[in-house]
């Protein structure tokens, strides 16, 4: 790190150097940025092509009292950087150090928390309107990019903007999906600045003032000028929002963004600046593949990332189990398609583009689109496979009641990143799905806890004539060898993994020990084996959260004197409430543990780390039952232990 970026504590420093320096600066940071996220993995490209846009927003804009808000906050680490959190990149995305996006509590320069895709106009114009009510002059910057302009609750803020008068709202479209052609140039920028200048404003103005005691000319002019800058910049639609368009203009260009974000910042209403902007920029490794560079891990700068290298997981993946089933039931089954809301990678739908893309629908940012989209697929005979993370389903739920559970359509749910997700944090764990998805009716839920069962769970789910849910964790599992077959599983039934040994539980009897029975579900089903053996415990797969195996409930609370089960979601509501509502209707009364996540919002961090945080790996399960059932343990404990 060199002085000019070390003297950098705050946007006050940089406001107080001068335009030359901006440039160093910009390499500096860049340089900087890539060390710190080549040792710590992290979002990179995205934060390579925000280096210079970032510069100059905190250059223009009395941050933070101007707000600055990012759309999902996947590029922030420049923003970081540049306020005061320079030390902290080497903590990024670790258990206890700083979050790979805006946090309001982490700094007063993060004015909005993001991490899920196309809510900054919103925030941006609920900020411009509490401004305008306070009687501020405070600013409201809004930094969407491309994709996230896909999201329908974009265009939905977009069109609330066009009804709001006097505020003070910019919104940037970060394009960085298409390379600068040579229109966006020095012609590009000289109109930009121009159409963002007094002179032009004004003129514009002064126009309007004249023409309007003649309407059919005035009508007529307003026709020629949208017209008219339409052939020179595509900015027509977002005018038709009520916002005055400028751009595109070379995001990398500080020469360029500079005096434009200076003459919109004179400008009254809301305006809209549209900047393009290469992901990867400086670093050419990641320009050449951005995808690859979006989030990698850690990795030689010099070298770059190398695919298939020793580091890379022996065992397939979930997401890798769910690809590929997917493949294999489209061969078999031709009303299969496939849909995913912009994460074909990320869930696995790469190979199934390939093989069957007329059977592939990537509907962008627009998880609600895509649960309603694919209710109308299966109310016309298709059977569509929606591959969605549980965090994200949770921004179509109204449609997945109303569109798909409702009529009964036949719908599967294939449910990534179901638990603890590990770097992203609180925005990205799939910590609720059970509880939010067993309360609704027709709906068959199942959480899977090794690969081959996740798996026979997709056939299942595929097979069943109404909507489903499999659930399934990020990352590989415990290592069970896949069958190719494509073999369901009867609905509702669990089964029994570990049972505690007759002599063992005649043992306990004599010693007025009492029988415990761990009823586990999905990805808790491995650690509760390893916490059993240490309890001489029973252990149930219970696979299906709705409906739950009642009958397999009944019997172990005939047989045991105590019950506890585990699950990687929030115990309000989820799979424990299910099991305690089942032993309330048979009239069954036992002690029963209903360990999960707490009632709290878990932080980033390594995810085994995480688990132990919050007593879900083998030590916290026994530790708990230990705490909970000491009573039934009586006199001498003769347990074994994993401490």
């Amino acid at each position: 790190m060199t002085e000019l970026l070390k003297s950098i504590n705050d946007p006050a420093d940089l406001r107080r150097l001068d335009r030359v320096q901006l440039k160093q600066l910009a390499e500096e940071l860049r340089t900087y940025l890539l060390d710190c996220v080549s040792r710590t993995g992290g979002h990179l490209s995205s934060n390579l092509g925000t280096v210079e846009l970032t510069i100059a927003l905190h250059y223009v804009f009395n941050t933070p009292t101007d707000r600055l808000v990012w759309d999902v906050g996947h590029q922030c680490y420049p923003h970081k950087i540049l306020t005061g959190r320079r030390e902290g990149m080497s903590t990024l995305r670790q258990f206890g150090g700083m979050s790979g996006f805006p946090r309001r509590v982490e700094s007063p320069y993060d004015t909005f928390g993001t991490a899920h895709s196309s809510t900054s106009i919103s925030a941006a114009l609920g900020m411009a309107v509490a401004a305008r009510t306070q009687h501020s002059d405070r600013h409201a910057i809004a930094v969407i990019g491309d994709s996230a302009m896909t999201g329908g609750m974009a265009f939905e803020a977009m069109n609330n903007v066009g009804v709001t008068d006097n505020i003070k709202l910019l919104v940037i479209l970060n394009d960085n999906d298409m390379s600068i052609s040579p229109a966006v140039g020095s012609l590009n920028r000289y109109l930009a600045r121009l159409m963002s200048g007094r002179f032009y404003a004004t003129a514009k103005e002064a126009g309007k003032n004249v023409l309007k005691n003649f309407p059919p000319i005035f009508e007529l002019a307003k026709k020629f000028e949208e017209h008219a800058k339409g052939m020179v910049v595509p900015g027509t639609m977002f005018e038709e929002f009520g916002f005055n368009y400028i751009g595109p203009i070379d995001g990398h260009d500080l020469d360029s963004l500079i005096p434009t974000l200076q003459n919109l910042k004179t400008l009254k209403g809301p305006q809209f600046l549209h900047v393009v902007t290469r992901k990867g920029q400086g670093y050419k490794l990641a320009e050449a593949d951005p995808v690859l560079y979006h989030g990698p891990g850690k990795f030689d700068p010099s070298v770059g990332i190398r695919p298939g290298a020793p580091a890379s997981p022996v065992k397939p993946s979930y997401t890798q189990i769910f690809g590929d089933w997917l493949c294999d039931m489209a061969r078999a089954d031709p009303r299969l398609v496939g849909i995913t809301p912009a994460m074909r990678e990320g869930s696995g739908l790469g190979r199934f583009e390939k093989e069957f893309p007329d059977r592939y629908f990537d509907v962008g940012i627009a998880e609600q689109h895509a649960v309603t989209f694919a209710a109308g697929l299966a109310a016309d005979g298709m059977k569509p496979v929606i591959a969605i993370y549980s965090t994200f389903l949770q921004r179509g739920y109204d449609q997945l009641i109303h569109d798909v559970a409702i009529q009964n359509l036949d719908v599967t749910f294939a449910l990534d990143r179901g638990g603890l997700v590990g770097n992203d944090g609180a925005t990205h764990h799939g910590a609720f799905d059970l509880s939010y998805l067993r309360c609704i009716p027709n709906l068959v839920v199942m959480a899977a806890s090794d690969e081959n069962e996740c798996r026979q769970m997709l056939t299942t789910a595929f097979r069943h004539e109404g909507p489903s849910a499999v659930r399934y964790p990020r990352g590989t599992g415990p290592g069970i060898a896949i069958r190719q077959e494509l073999e369901g599983l009867p609905i509702g039934v669990g089964e029994i993994k570990r049972e505690t040994q007759r002599e063992v539980a005649r043992e306990t009897a004599e010693h007025g020990r009492g029988r415990i029975a761990i009823l586990a579900f999905g990805s808790m089903v491995t650690p509760a084996l390893a916490a059993a053996e240490m309890l001489e415990a029973t252990v149930a797969n219970m696979r299906f959260v709705k409906p739950v195996d009642a009958a397999l409930i009944g019997r172990l609370a005939a047989t045991h004197d105590a019950l506890v089960t585990v699950e990687e979601n929030t115990v309000m509501g989820g799979a424990g409430s299910a099991v305690a509502e089942a032993m309330a209707a048979l009239g069954l009364q036992k002690p029963l543990l209903m360990l999960g996540l707490p009632d709290h919002f878990i932080d980033h961090g390594d995810t085994a780390k995480l688990l132990a945080s919050v007593g879900l790996d083998a030590a916290g399960i026994e530790r708990a039952v230990r705490e909970r059932f000491a009573d039934l343990a009586g006199g001498e404990r003769r347990f074994k232990s994993v401490a």
